[in-house]
């Protein structure tokens, strides 16, 4: 769950401050993905040096910055450290490679020992930066230290450097003089288990880059350059494979974030490739297991082609615009998010008043989703709660029973998975390491595996046997807002889809398909609340607790909403299914308890106003959301405080409910003076278990 990051310039004099500003960019780009400690290599002025092993000469080591704290942290240090050192920071580099590293800590505590970029020891040898986490790193860290290397760090990514030193050396000791950086790292991927995405650098081998992955995001971006340094605009060059000479900037990231602002041609990295940047071309090489070390030799895999892809974003969408906060401005985006989402896949029809839904990544496999035993959905967080507010209109419109799993329990317990099932995997990222080894799980026990993602290409787009992508754009702060109420709009249009030739729920798909048109006006309605939820989050800015209580569709609101509100207000809030009230969360109610209760005018309306009284006759703090016009039907008599939402089909009932509960969260961090994008001890997205 960190952020990795790489820039690599050919044939274009770059200035060190230039490169320095580049890498800190991509990083802040990065910063949602871990933020405790930060970190950077580059290369240091040319001189030359005799090596020990060696009587040519070679470059210098690179030069190391690691810093605790968040990425402004780091740049400080930078330029202290630059200024003790009087590097020269107008110094010139036509071939140029740099890496850098924000972290999200797993193995040791935030701290400059333990940040990345890690080192195979004195020198800077081999350095890396590493997203994800190595399983086996305490049985590789003991062979290590058999050999007489000595740990500094905490961390399971100090070993991947080590290793690379360890298979160097061992390469050149077995007279293989012609060793390549390549060779080197996969056969130090051949060691390795867990999930990663690696970036190596070296100055044994001067400008060059090697990259891998295996179960965590890492993308290659290409931006090729005239003669005099200007960008080419043609976008020619779909089969770039080893093209050399030309001048060129090339870049890896964990995100596109930090790649759209450079270029827009994308190499979307496979498990097992390994990316070789060299003379300003690309190898790239398949990783396999069984090919290692053949009569003493290192492994020479041939090269394989790959094509570039071009990426649908713009630069405006991960830049705060006139919001204070990427949270705010993603909580306001949801209108256009929503029709984002359901762009060209909700149809009126012509004359016939026919209404219909195409889902293009379902359409050959809704025959067989029809036929399942069981819809399971599986995801984790706020991915599960979208499920969850989905599951009543899929178990309606479908006839199927719909159960939920937590990725993590469902691996825990090894829960029943027939081949007669459909196994949902709902993950904004596509990346989350709980729901990827779920799928692993599904897959081998033969369910069709539908992926619901909001990124093109990632894990779970690739190894889903079909799915749908949600559309809502680039989501930058940790807490998901945009991406919560577009799933559930998928998950909806799901239902209809896998419903629609039910000729007896025709009247109910139509009233909502109207009301999925009409749902981005109902939720501009709804952003209309800012400044009351701001009033309120004022009343609540002492209080220690928060009680949501939901039922029906907006159980998953409560959830919701109470997760939001202790993710980035650090305040305890519950989500509680109001028909569980009396058995055991009512003795926890009193007057000074503020309690949440949604009591939209649908199926469980009723039972809600129920739930009111008895929470009032317990003295209870209420505020309840209802539907507009209902605050006198809710609570008659009662002094309650009401927020009033336009109603809507039950079952989009939750997209407009959830939207003042992200305002609460919003403004309570905000006023309580927490940094609402980057929640203490969160990260967006969790590719670690």
């Amino acid at each position: 769950m960190c952020g990795i990051f790489a820039y690599l310039n050919y044939g274009v004099d770059r200035e060190r401050r230039y490169i320095l500003q580049v890498l800190f960019n991509g990083l802040r780009r990065l910063e949602y993905r871990g933020y405790d400690s930060a970190g950077i290599s580059i290369d240091d002025s040319v001189s030359d040096r005799k090596t020990p092993q060696s009587s040519s000469t070679c470059p210098p080591p690179p030069l190391v910055f690691r810093q605790e704290g968040n990425i402004e942290s780091l740049v400080k240090s930078v330029y202290q450290e630059v200024a003790t050192i009087n590097l020269n920071l107008e110094e010139s580099f036509s071939v140029h490679a740099g890496i850098a590293h924000t972290r999200w800590a797993t193995h040791g505590e935030p701290a400059q020992r333990n940040s990345h970029p890690q080192t195979s020891g004195n020198g800077n040898e081999f350095l890396v930066v590493h997203n994800g986490v190595i399983t086996n790193y305490e049985v590789l860290k003991e062979t290590l230290v058999r050999h007489g290397f000595t740990f500094e760090s905490e961390t399971d990514t100090e070993v991947i450097a080590k290793l690379a030193k360890f298979v160097f050396d061992k390469a050149n000791e077995e007279g293989d003089q012609t060793v390549t950086f390549s060779q080197v790292v996969l056969e130090v991927m051949r060691h390795l288990e867990g999930a990663y995405a690696l970036i190596f650098k070296s100055w044994r081998y001067p400008s060059e880059l090697i990259a891998c992955k295996r179960g965590s995001p890492l993308l290659l971006g290409v931006k090729e350059l005239n003669e005099d340094g200007s960008n080419r605009s043609a976008f020619h060059n779909a089969k770039f494979v080893s093209e050399n000479g030309n001048p060129k900037e090339l870049f890896l990231a964990s995100d596109a974030n930090a790649l759209v602002e450079h270029t827009k041609k994308v190499l979307v990295i496979e498990d097992g490739e390994v990316l070789h940047l060299k003379d300003g071309g690309l190898s790239i090489l398949k990783f396999e297991n069984d090919k290692g070390r053949g009569g003493g030799a290192l492994s020479r895999p041939a090269s394989v082609q790959r094509a570039l892809s071009f990426l649908e974003m713009e630069v405006e969408q991960i830049n705060k615009g006139h919001y204070e906060h990427y949270m705010q401005k993603e909580i306001h985006e949801q209108p256009e998010s929503l029709i984002t989402t359901m762009r060209g896949r909700l149809l009126r029809g012509g004359s016939s008043k026919a209404k219909s839904v195409i889902l293009g990544g379902l359409k050959d496999h809704l025959k067989t989703i029809r036929r399942s035993r069981r819809i399971v959905f599986i995801g984790c967080g706020t991915s599960y709660n979208a499920a969850l507010a989905a599951r009543p209109i899929l178990e309606e419109l479908s006839g199927i029973p719909v159960t939920m799993e937590i990725a993590s329990d469902l691996l825990d317990r090894q829960g029943p998975i027939y081949r007669e099932d459909t196994a949902v995997f709902v993950s904004q990222s596509g990346e989350t390491a709980d729901t990827l080894l779920a799928l692993e799980y599904a897959l081998e026990n033969g369910a069709l595996c539908v992926g619901i993602t909001n990124t093109v290409g990632s894990a779970i787009a690739r190894n889903t046997h079909c799915g749908v992508h949600i559309n809502a754009g680039a989501e930058i702060g940790v807490a998901s807002t945009k991406a919560y109420t577009s799933q559930i709009v998928v998950m909806v249009m799901l239902a209809l889809a896998i419903g629609g030739d039910a000729i007896s729920s025709e009247a109910r798909r139509d009233a909502i398909i109207e009301g999925l048109f009409d749902l981005p006006n109902k939720v501009r309605e709804v952003l209309k609340l800012d400044m009351e939820m701001k009033d309120l989050a004022k009343s609540l800015i002492d209080e220690q607790s928060l009680l949501v209580f939901g039922r029906g569709y907006n159980y998953a609101t409560a959830l919701e909403g109470a997760l939001k509100v202790k993710e980035v207000a650090l305040m305890h809030s519950e989500g509680i299914l109001a028909g569980e009230m009396k058995h055991g969360p009512l003795a926890l109610v009193d007057e000074n308890l503020p309690i949440f209760v949604i009591a939209a005018r649908d199926a469980c309306f009723s039972k809600q106003q129920s739930v009111i009284q008895q929470l009032h006759a317990r003295k209870g703090r209420l505020i309840v959301m209802c539907s507009k016009g209902d605050a006198a039907a809710v609570y008659p008599g009662l002094s309650c405080r009401a927020i009033e939402v336009p109603q809507v089909e039950d079952c989009l009932q939750p997209v407009v409910n959830i939207i003042p509960l992200q305002l609460l969260a919003y403004h309570l961090t905000v006023l309580r003076g927490y940094n609402v994008d980057q929640p203490r001890n969160l990260a967006k997205s969790v590719t670690t278990q």
